[in-house]
């Protein structure tokens, strides 16, 4: 005879079952549990950027590596895919939406999401410490002016570096 668990019973299995999961696995310092001690150095090489917006994967690589150096600075960050670990990231999108809008219906604050597949490698056993094929960092930008239509990323940011750059932090982060 099957027996069904009662709606305590059912949420007592999936805390402890949360409980049990969030307690394995590897993450950076400041994180929690720390990576094994062998790991001293980290090779970041440069993301591979899948977007039209220019040097986008410059400033999200130097905001990656620095954030990395500034987790407790045990680890020495290089910038190529070498290393006791490899964190490896291509940037797949980077989307705009209007968040805000004025009485005329222009936007004047938009919301900007980068999304990017990362992976932290352990070069020593070549396994993956942790992944993400979804990575986001969002941010949002007020404007002065703007037409009616959503511009696309490239115009959005133009030459601004330092727009890119807080998204890039956010993101890094």
């Amino acid at each position: 005879m099957r027996r069904r668990l009662s709606g305590v019973g059912l949420l007592t299995v999936l805390v402890t079952g949360a409980l049990l999961a969030s307690g394995c696995g590897y993450s950076l310092a400041g994180r929690g549990s720390f990576l094994p001690d062998y790991i001293k150095v980290v090779g970041v090489p440069t993301f591979t950027n899948r977007t039209s917006t220019f040097n986008l994967d410059q400033i999200v690589t130097a905001q990656v590596r620095q954030e990395f150096q500034s987790r407790g600075g045990r680890y020495r960050v290089v910038p190529e895919a070498n290393g006791d670990a490899v964190l490896t990231g291509t940037i797949t999108d980077i989307r705009l939406t209007p968040a805000n809008v004025n009485a005329n219906q222009q936007a004047t604050r938009y919301i900007v999401v980068v999304t990017a597949s990362v992976e932290f490698r352990d070069t020593h056993t070549n396994k993956v410490i942790w992944s993400n094929p979804s990575l986001q960092g969002r941010e949002e930008y007020n404007i002065s002016s703007a037409g009616s239509a959503t511009p696309d990323a490239s115009q959005f940011f133009g030459q601004n570096t330092a727009s890119l750059t807080r998204l890039a932090q956010t993101f890094a982060r």
